[in-house]
């Protein structure tokens, strides 16, 4: 038997029943199709289940069944109330798909990034499966409407969906991008072995991260910021409190940091001016800013830092870190006004170090820590500048250290000597070696 025809067979099955339901059964069942779709684990055992009810007492099993499903009743499940073909990537069926983190649905083509290129995968997913997976994905986000040509949405298992679709793409090639984060062990030792930060900046981090400093982690999309700043965050001290503050719920702080007293609120554009008041009035030990990416995010994070606030930690799109506090201050100065230097001041004042991140261009599946640059105002001048600490040599693959570190970093030492005095150590080391 074909494998469509036994799909038919089962939605029949399956349709019978929905007809002899009453209307408050209707509803229940409509919430948990769509729990079904969006990885709830109860939901989906209960819909494979009756399957293979349905399997079994049909005769169905030996239907054939596309290689990319493990068995018929799990590619039955997902034709109908799973992801259709995306089902392998999303629950990593198989290594390549387990260290996989991206796929994008073009029309009805599926691309994995595998081993850092985008392949197309044999399975296709029809117009009228991705109009169901659409309307599926959207009613779990009331906020978002249909008729929007733009979505983010995420599944139960943290994966981040973006859709495109209607005026916005060309007919029959609407467009669905699936991020999701593979490394599951977050720690630096894993990033050691991924290759993404040299094994000796271990000990200089924990260091940083005992002394409090405010840090901003940047880089362009896909360069590894969101996983470095929930490696970073993993190694704070449980007991103090924070407060995540994002764009969209990319991180469950509560998931990955279940002892720790951290507040998460979402909030973009206009919620988020609306907010910013109370927020600098908590009392929070630190704060978690993730994707800043315009001129309130950038001028909250200012204005918290400004109170005072250290163990803060941010990520920011940009290609150069360099000119990171010129791009914030000519954001914040355009909405807010004000001087763009004395912005820029303010913001070098109150960061102390930014972490700079690129995915490799020959692997793109490989993430690099490039750079390590101080944020400091120069006492003579009066001007902001900014120190490489770390720079990433793309030619020969190491990192070289610079053993600098501005007044502003060794101001540390009277609150901080042993951290102060052994990072010190530590860097003429590195610098030492980076020359032989």
């Amino acid at each position: 038997m074909k494998f469509k025809e036994a799909c038919d067979i089962v939605l029949e099955c399956l349709e019978k029943e929905w007809k002899k339901a009453d209307e408050l059964d209707k509803l229940d069942r409509l919430e948990s199709e769509k729990r079904a779709i969006m990885g709830f684990e109860e939901e989906m055992s209960l819909y494979k289940a009756k399957i293979g009810e349905i399997i079994d007492k049909k005769g169905l099993a030996d239907a054939e069944c596309p290689a990319w499903y493990k068995n018929v009743q799990e590619g039955i499940f997902n034709e109908i109330y799973g992801l259709a073909g995306l089902a392998p990537w999303a629950y990593d069926e198989t290594e390549e798909y387990k260290n996989s983190s991206s796929a994008k649905l073009i029309g009805d083509r599926l691309y994995c990034l595998i081993n850092g290129v985008s392949v197309l995968q044999p399975q296709r997913i029809s117009e009228e499966r991705r109009e169901q997976l659409k309307r599926a994905f959207l009613m779990a986000t009331p906020r978002e409407r249909l008729e929007d040509g733009f979505h983010e949405v995420y599944l139960n298992n943290g994966i981040r969906i973006t859709i495109f679709s209607g005026d916005r793409t060309k007919p029959g090639q609407d467009i669905m991008v699936f991020r999701k984060y593979v490394m599951r062990d977050l720690t630096f030792e894993s990033l050691v072995e991924l290759g993404t930060i040299p094994e000796e900046a271990i000990e200089l981090f924990r260091l940083i991260i005992n002394m409090g400093m405010n840090v901003i982690f940047a880089g362009p999309v896909r360069s590894g910021k969101t996983t470095f700043l929930q490696v970073w965050q993993k190694y704070e001290d449980p007991k103090l409190e924070g407060l995540a503050i994002a764009t969209d719920p990319e991180t469950d702080w509560a998931e990955l940091m279940p002892d720790a007293p951290i507040m998460q609120l979402v909030a973009d554009g206009k919620e988020l001016e609306e907010i910013t008041k109370p927020l600098l009035r908590g009392d929070n030990d630190y704060v978690l800013l993730e994707e800043m990416r315009d001129a309130t995010a950038f001028n909250i994070a200012l204005e918290i830092t400004s109170t005072g606030t250290r163990r803060s930690k941010a990520t920011v799109h940009t290609g150069n870190a360099r000119d990171l506090p010129m791009m914030m201050a000519e954001k914040i100065r355009s909405k807010y006004g004000g001087e763009t230097i004395d912005i820029v001041r303010r913001i070098v004042k109150n960061f102390d170090l930014v972490f700079e991140f690129r995915q490799m261009e020959e692997n793109r599946a490989v993430k690099k820590l490039v750079s390590i640059s101080q944020y400091y105002t120069d006492p003579k001048t009066n001007r902001p500048k900014s120190a490489r600490i770390m720079d990433y040599d793309y030619e020969s693959g190491k990192w070289t250290w610079s053993s600098f570190l501005s007044s502003k970093i060794l101001a540390n030492e009277k609150q901080y000597p042993f951290e102060m005095g052994r990072m010190k150590e530590i860097l003429r080391e590195l610098e030492e070696n980076s020359r032989c």
